[in-house]
């Protein structure tokens, strides 16, 4: 399977004229997943967690919305025999891993799936971000590079720049515009040193990224690539921008 990093927007991503088709016709065009493991940028918790193991509540890990972004349901399966090969992967590598039973799938996890896999018929697994720190999230990724073999599709889901004083500019800043430039060219040379060292490297990376957490899933997918030497199929699936940040998504394989 191919490993994906997507930019998931927020709960009015499902009212986008654009954005739903895109992620749907994406997921029209890859193989069917046995089952889909998700990174989302809204769960950071050490050591590395597993939820939604089995099929819980939605995490509405969002305010001030209209009421009706609270309804939304997307009852996929829970994914036991998964977070047993996850466990089993990590633990061997000597990465520590605990089990968050009542924890279902945040909106970064769900809001995409509902668009891509409507159904919500595929299980699905969600792992927590134990570290902010690229290269520790680049080993992660490489750890569960064995999954893609068994069918299960990869997905670190963030956002490609992520601050959201954006949203209340107005218009593209150019420190979105500089990022998302920079970060596409990265990606298409494979420069995954200046990738993981982009807050230093990048221009404006400290303003696309006040904080690192929507980026950060990224790594999860580039390791999870470079483990199999995929980084050369770097393909870029979707572009643009959203209200001010960029919602560059690719694919790995």
């Amino acid at each position: 399977m191919p490993a994906l990093y997507l930019s998931h927007g927020a709960p009015p991503l499902a009212d986008d004229a654009l954005w739903p088709g895109q992620l749907a016709a994406w997921s029209a065009e890859l193989p069917r997943p046995t089952a889909i493991l998700m990174v989302s940028a809204h769960w950071e918790e050490a050591p590395l967690a597993l939820g939604a193991v089995e099929t819980r509540p939605l995490v509405y890990d969002f305010w001030g919305f209209p009421e009706h972004y609270y309804q939304v349901t997307y009852a996929a399966p829970g994914a036991p025999r998964l977070a047993d090969s996850v466990r089993k992967l990590l633990s061997d590598a000597g990465t520590p891993v605990q089990d968050v039973p009542d924890r279902g799938l945040d909106h970064g996890a769900y809001v995409p799936l509902v668009e891509m896999y409507p159904d919500a018929d595929i299980p699905v697994l969600q792992i927590s971000l134990p570290t902010l720190d690229p290269e520790r999230l680049m080993d992660v990724g490489r750890r569960l590079a064995p999954l893609r073999d068994e069918g299960v599709l990869i997905v670190g889901s963030g956002f490609f720049t992520h601050n959201l004083a954006a949203l209340r500019q107005g218009g593209i800043p150019s420190w979105s515009a500089e990022f998302d430039a920079w970060g596409g060219a990265a990606l298409a040379a494979g420069d995954v040193d200046a990738l993981l060292d982009f807050t230093h490297r990048s221009p404006a990376g400290l303003l696309a990224h006040p904080r690192t957490e929507h980026f950060a899933p990224l790594f999860v997918t580039l390791g999870a690539a470079d483990a199999t030497g995929d980084l050369d199929t770097h393909r870029p699936v979707i572009d643009g921008f959203w209200m001010g940040l960029a919602k560059r998504s690719v694919q790995f394989g």
